[in-house]
């Protein structure tokens, strides 16, 4: 009976890895484990559905009359009727895997690792691939010494600062912003943390995880952080590995809304040999909570603290990457540990706000903006500019997605919202360059293509080796810290010409949509260097 339980509890065997001495297989549960469990599947997803739909179905409910008593009792017989076709599935299930051996074997072996956890039991449990929640946190804050009570910083949105009658007026729509951003709001600024949408995604995540195990030698483990959530990762490590010159160099990847480590960024510092370590939002596959920023950043707190107290790198060894909506982790990341060796933003906006208020009619503007600060600050361009590193932009050419106008629109490049976050950070780094009378010039240059900014430094006359100089003998006199002061004593065509030099420094454009792989190339150690270092 005991077994029965522990089978009944336990979590779902998707995968049996390959060794060197096991050919790896899908595991193959018995007809009995795999019928029940597809009807297990399929009410999970009457549920879903039922979940998502509510506020419809209840009006349709409503109008048809079953919230009378007789209703009422109709829908509690429906609901019990399907509870006991659930449990009754899940029961079955367990039958299933009691009766079978390899589900046996992988049982046993999860439940010495959770009584001796040890490198020998943690080889045998990493040999199979299963439902999440079973595998053990092998690190937390626990684990975690110094750093641990380290104050962190955050970004505050603006406090009001209205009187009590303008607050009144205020308050309906920051009910209301309060209700959208907790109900439908947060699914669709986070659309990968929808039950359904991993469940259409699940082949592909197994998939990708099966690679990154099995081909690269990936390392998944769990993270408890500081709000009390798991934290799944995958680590591949290539240092001192032939063949990886640069594999002492890790790589944090922070994934974009929908992205998950399986089939998201990772693949570009993999394919340029760093070692790279992933992580899954909170909500995302195997990592629980939901994607809020205050849960954000602690997951990717944990996730700095294991690259640092378990793996073993140092700060300035870490380079920190992400993608879209990935860039406001990995800027918070940057702004708490100002030594990281960079700061690589792909297809990223500098605010949340402009962003929501696109897409959005514009009488519900109050509300997007009010449930937006108050619940969802994403402020990617205040956290970059309190990272002193060296910081690249990529910006996507075609990008429909960070952008305030769609496509085939003229301004779309123009609206792209790295172009904000851009002008924001050399605005803030050299306010003396990058003034009222040098923007007109930046912002030509963004929305120039390539061959037209090239002719842009041509008309101006901009020689990068002369800037370079002129940036040594500041730095000889003065410092390299931020705000810099150099420019002061610049004429207005200088500022230009300085602004443009900065702009092609900062920013790399990328002929391409929005989710489309970035190449290798953009992920180049000259990418990270300080831009004023030779190339």
């Amino acid at each position: 009976m005991s077994a029965f339980f522990k089978c009944l509890l336990g979590p779902k065997l998707f995968r049996i890895y390959k060794t060197p001495t096991n050919a790896g297989c899908v595991y193959q549960a018995n007809a009995i484990e795999r019928n029940a469990d597809n009807l297990a599947k399929w009410l999970k997803f009457v549920y879903s559905i039922s979940y998502y739909t509510s506020p419809v179905l209840m009006i349709m409910l409503y109008r048809r009359g079953y919230f009378s008593k007789d209703g009422l009792r109709t829908l509690g017989q429906v609901f019990g009727a399907l509870l006991i076709f659930y449990m009754g599935a899940i029961s079955l299930r367990g039958l299933g895997r009691v009766t079978n051996s390899q589900y046996k074997q992988f049982l046993h072996h999860l439940e010495l690792a959770k009584t001796n956890w040890s490198p020998t039991t943690r080889k045998l449990l990493a040999g199979y691939d299963f439902e999440f929640f079973g595998w053990p946190s092998e690190f937390g804050w626990k684990n975690v010494e110094g750093d641990g009570s380290k104050p962190r910083s955050y970004v505050e949105a603006a406090k009001r600062t209205d009187r009590i009658t303008s607050s009144l007026v205020k308050l309906p729509s920051q009910l209301l912003g309060y209700l959208a951003m907790h109900s439908f709001g947060r699914r669709l600024i986070y659309p990968g943390a929808v039950s359904l949408l991993q469940a259409v995604m699940a082949p592909a995540l197994d998939q990708g995880r099966t690679k990154l195990v099995e081909e690269l030698g990936g390392r998944r483990a769990k993270l408890k952080c500081r709000r009390g959530n798991d934290i799944d990762t995958m680590f591949v490590d290539r240092r001192n590995q032939e063949g990886f010159p640069d594999g002492d160099t890790l790589v944090i990847t922070c994934e974009g809304n929908a992205g998950f480590y399986e089939v998201g960024c990772m693949v570009t510092p993999l394919d340029s040999g760093y070692s790279v370590l992933g992580w899954n939002h909170p909500g995302f596959w195997g990592s629980t909570g939901e994607p809020t920023p205050e849960q954000e950043t602690s997951a990717a707190d944990i996730v700095m603290q294991y690259a640092l107290h378990r793996l073993n790198f140092k700060p300035e060894s870490i380079v920190i990457f992400a993608w879209s909506i990935g860039g406001f982790p990995a800027s918070w990341l940057a702004m708490n540990y100002p030594d990281v060796k960079a700061l690589i933003l792909d297809a990223t906006f500098d605010d949340l706000v402009p962003l929501a208020t696109a897409r959005m009619a514009d009488v519900l503007g109050p509300i997007v903006v009010s449930a937006v600060r108050d619940f969802m600050n994403l402020d990617i361009a205040e956290q970059t500019k309190r990272y002193p590193g060296p910081v690249k932009l990529v910006r996507r050419r075609k990008d429909e997605m960070i952008t305030t106008e769609d496509p085939p629109h003229p301004d779309t490049l123009k609206s792209n919202r790295g172009n904000y976050l851009l002008i924001s950070l050399l605005q803030f780094r050299y306010p003396d360059v990058v003034t009222e009378a040098s923007l007109p010039v930046l912002w030509q240059w963004l929305e120039c293509d390539r061959a037209q900014q090239v002719l842009l430094w041509s008309q101006y006359n901009v020689d990068s080796d002369i800037c370079q100089s002129q940036w040594s003998a500041h730095v000889e006199t003065n410092s390299n810290s931020y705000p810099s002061t150099i420019g002061s004593g610049f004429t207005d065509h200088q500022r230009a010409i300085f602004t443009l030099f900065l702009a092609d420094k900062y920013m790399a454009d990328f002929d391409s949509t929005h989710c489309v792989p970035l190449p290798a190339i953009f992920l180049h150690p000259s990418c990270w260097r300080e831009p004023f270092e030779s190339s």
